[in-house]
């Protein structure tokens, strides 16, 4: 069975020097609960990309999907709207109607190859970032980020999927789970994501 990560850098475990993110974390738990003999193959595949918004999601899952297709079947975990939110000359990049139309477009792709489809929940962002233009001119709203997991947990409802709420677990002390970019979780951070999934992807060893 294949387990296909799309997100955005917190997929792709940016700014973790020591797991290599949460995703990385849960391939290798795989992979040792498989040697062990305690589990089936579960194949993860982390499919993140810094910087991808939506728009870009919808331009390779036809095609990620059909490389990666497990007859054994597939888990689709879908970690996107923290660059989609990010206000950049005054307009947000993907604006929330959009960014409601990508998912549900990502999900009707994602069916094709799988009934297990997750959509991950956006983190908040630090308070020294919030509303904060930083270099690259992007600035990020936390109240955006509520609007845009509402968004996800609608959707969620709407097509009997499964919700993974990371915000919730940060939000009271993101201030020591985030890295000094304010965006990105610190190793603690990815560690307590790693934890919160490892129980889902319990399920399929």
């Amino acid at each position: 069975m294949y387990g296909l990560f799309f997100g955005d850098s917190i997929t792709y475990g940016e700014y973790d020097g020591i797991f290599g993110g949460w995703v990385d974390i849960l391939k290798r738990y795989a992979l040792q609960k498989f040697h062990e003999g305690n589990g089936d193959e579960l194949i993860l595949f982390n499919l993140g990309i810094g910087g991808e918004t939506t728009e870009g999601l919808l331009k390779r899952i036809p095609h990620e999907l059909k490389a990666r297709n497990s007859a054994d079947g597939n888990i689709v975990f879908l970690s996107y709207g923290a660059n989609d939110l990010a206000v950049k000359d005054g307009q947000q990049i993907v604006n929330p109607e959009q960014f409601r139309n990508n998912i549900k477009e990502a999900v009707t792709h994602a069916r094709q190859f799988s009934n297990e489809i997750y959509l991950v929940s956006i983190l908040p962002f630090s308070q020294k970032i919030d509303g904060v233009a930083v270099s690259s001119g992007k600035k990020r709203i936390n109240e955006d980020v509520v609007v845009y997991n509402q968004i996800l947990k609608d959707i969620v409802a709407e097509d009997s999927l499964i919700y993974i709420d990371f915000y919730s677990a940060f939000l009271e002390d993101k201030e020591i789970l985030l890295s000094a970019d304010g965006v990105h979780p610190n190793e603690k951070g990815y560690g307590m994501m790693a934890e919160i999934a490892i129980p889902i992807i319990e399920k399929y060893l």
